[in-house]
């Protein structure tokens, strides 16, 4: 049976609707790559735009979020981690190419492996534990990140078969791992909330990473080990403006990488659509303004639903603070690896605050951030004997922790975002009269 013409042509029509249109400009900007995404809005299509963006390593200095009824215009200010413009044509069209394919759900994610996903109380050692439970077992870990936020840790950990060199499907195994992971996440004071559960590895990690730690309730819970300053400490505020029934966050924070993302993600997951936005960083701080409704139209309704959005957005952006000093581990890798480092790190006192790590070509090349027991910054002295113990050229110091304080203290910042940013942006966006 043939289809008739015009439904092959609406088809097209339909396809070509649905596919983001994107523009790129490097002659409008003299210090950033300007990108355009116009395309048919659903929910969710924003966190996969920027997804994508952080994916492909870029820094968003600016951005302009704009729905129209059922449409969206996005303008991005991006540069690559350097602070440069994008020249490259081949980058440039994989940028587009990948932009073009958002409404696909495109994700970064890491296939071909058995994912485990591990949310507990954190505590020096913690770590430690886990990976030599994983090297007893024969588990190779292939890659991982690990979060952790007000005394609660999240990884997503993806591991293969020591000998086979496969994903682990055996089911005995597989319960086998989760048992003993799971009486190491529980120690003595966390047998309720320790969870462990076994997946293939089909999810975009950070985002999951977001996903555990807000069902673990970290944004509700005090830290046990003191952070090490309060640099990162985010100044969030929400209000209602209700001529419009839009719900208005805006939050004052220091700038860094992916901080858009985490942002977006943790308003995407907890059910809010951004309808307008305007991200502006200047001088390592960064203020975004959103314009939110629930995913049935509505705005905030209570005072209490406001402090949440507040504690949740404050926590995305803490859990990814860069506190401690960063250790970069580059060595060949091998069976054992990791929890003979990470038990080094314990015999010295060290917790892991954060860990980023990944097998490249049987090479290992993992980031760990380090402070001592109780969250401060850990003695050079220990650092340095610790180094010596894996292996000074394997084990180097990357210390990126000096910063400027910021020019204007949080609460005169906010005062001036609400003062004056709201109602500009108001005005751009057309609604309300100058």
């Amino acid at each position: 049976m043939e289809w008739p013409t015009y439904l092959d042509e609406y088809e097209k029509l339909i396809t070509r609707m649905s596919t983001p249109r994107v523009m790129i400009d490097n002659a409008g900007c003299s210090n950033a790559t300007r990108l355009m995404i116009d395309s048919a809005r659903k929910h969710g299509i924003l966190l996969e735009a920027v997804q994508v963006l952080t994916d492909l390593n870029l820094s968003i200095k600016k951005a302009y979020i704009c729905s129209d009824g059922r449409w969206f215009m996005d303008v991005f200010h991006v540069t690559d981690l350097n602070g440069n413009k994008l020249t490259d044509e081949s980058i440039l069209g994989c940028i587009e190419r990948s932009l073009e394919t958002v409404h696909y759900g495109r994700s970064k994610c890491i296939k071909g492996h058995t994912a485990l996903e591990l949310t507990g109380t954190d505590r020096v050692g913690l770590l430690s534990e886990v990976f030599a439970v994983l090297s007893n077992l024969s588990c190779n870990v292939v890659d991982a990140k690990v979060w952790t936020h007000n005394g609660r840790i999240a990884s997503l950990i993806y591991v293969k078969d020591d000998d086979s060199g496969s994903p682990i499907e055996d089911s005995q195994k597989l319960d086998l791992i989760g048992a003993m992971l799971r009486n190491v996440l529980k120690g003595d004071n966390d047998i309720r909330s320790a969870k462990t559960s076994v997946s293939l590895g089909v999810t975009h990690t950070e985002r999951r990473l977001h996903q555990l730690m807000f069902a673990d309730r970290d944004y509700d819970r005090k830290p046990m080990i003191k952070s090490c300053d309060d640099y990162y400490f985010p100044v969030v505020l929400v209000r209602n403006y209700l001529e419009k029934d839009y719900s208005v966050v805006n939050i004052q924070c220091s700038d860094r990488n992916k901080l858009l993302f985490d942002v977006v993600c943790t308003l995407t997951d907890m059910e809010y659509i951004v309808f307008h936005a305007t991200i502006d960083t200047s001088r390592d701080t960064a203020s975004l303004e959103f314009f939110i409704r629930h995913t049935d139209g509505t705005p905030i309704s209570s005072e209490a639903e406001k402090q949440r959005v507040i504690l949740c957005l404050q926590a995305a952006i803490e859990r990814r603070a860069s506190q401690g000093v960063r250790l970069e581990l580059s060595a060949a890798d091998r069976k054992g690896l990791l929890a003979d480092v990470m038990r080094t790190f314990r015999e010295n006192g060290l917790n892991v605050t954060r860990a980023e790590i990944s097998t490249t070509q049987d090479k290992a090349l993992n980031i760990f951030y380090v402070t001592d027991a109780i969250g401060n910054l850990a003695d050079p002295k220990i650092i340095e004997s610790v180094r010596q113990k894996i292996g000074l050229s394997n084990l180097k110091v990357n210390q990126k922790l000096q910063r400027d304080e910021p020019k204007m203290g949080a609460g005169g910042a906010m005062l001036l975002s609400l003062g004056s940013m709201v109602k500009r942006n108001l005005y751009s966006l057309g609604l309300i009269k100058s």
